[in-house]
């Protein structure tokens, strides 16, 4: 389904990402794991449009490699924010409403009962302020607005982060059954024994390359990657 071949992406003199080529297949659940600094985050930023990038980026056989953000979503990717970059101030209706802005009011509609569906607690604090949730909750509700748009491919940059153990599995379960349901994941995660434990492959990046690849159950016994990043 996606395909990122030979990908370059600098800040000034500075380089985040150096000649990393990757794909994720359709239905397929992908990891990128590695240390803060690695280019993990770049490499998504880069695939979305947000920074600029050298290289080629396609997507179910379409060149995106030149298209603005706004028409890489309308492809069919999403892109569930590190931070989580919620609108605090908006209410959880509202939130969801920004994530569904390309959809026919029909979509919309569709997305919005989808997204209280999997996430009932969205349901009872839709006219909730996003600042005023817990940190749980603002996850919750950054997954299901990246989901709004119903795309093919979800992009998630650490969906873990800031959250509490238990939460954590849970939010795990959803991708789960959202994978199993048919959507791609390419997901980037400091929390790399969880990940590991669901994608089907992974990519471990370190200094802006890809230094190891493999089936996730082989990277997670790596001897390498358990002394580096899961102890």
């Amino acid at each position: 389904m996606l395909a990122v071949s030979d990908m370059h992406v600098r800040y000034g003199q500075a380089v985040a990402v150096s000649g990393v080529s990757l794909s994720v297949p359709d239905g397929g659940w992908v990891a990128v794991i590695g240390a803060n600094g690695a280019g993990k985050s770049s490499l998504l930023r880069a695939i979305i449009g947000l920074v600029q990038s050298s290289g080629r980026i396609e997507f179910d056989g379409n060149d995106l490699t030149h298209l603005d953000p706004w028409d890489r979503h309308r492809h069919g990717i999403g892109l569930v924010h590190e931070g989580r970059q919620l609108f605090g101030q908006l209410t959880v209706e509202e939130n969801l409403r920004a994530g569904g802005y390309s959809c026919t009011p029909h979509d919309l509609k569709r997305g919005l009962d989808h997204a209280y569906e999997i996430f009932p607690r969205l349901a009872e604090r839709r006219r909730q302020n996003a600042s005023t949730l817990s940190g749980g909750e603002q996850q919750m509700l950054a997954l299901a607005r990246a989901l709004m748009a119903q795309p093919r491919l979800l992009l998630i940059d650490e969906i873990s982060w800031g959250l509490m153990p238990l939460l954590v599995g849970q939010v795990f379960q959803r991708l789960k059954t959202l994978n199993e349901a048919g959507l791609a994941i390419l997901q980037v995660e400091q929390n790399a024994r969880e990940v590991l434990r669901f994608a089907s492959h992974a990519h471990v990046m370190a200094a802006g390359q890809v230094v190891m690849s493999g089936p996730a159950s082989e990277v997670a016994n790596d001897d390498r990657v358990l002394e580096s990043y899961i102890g």
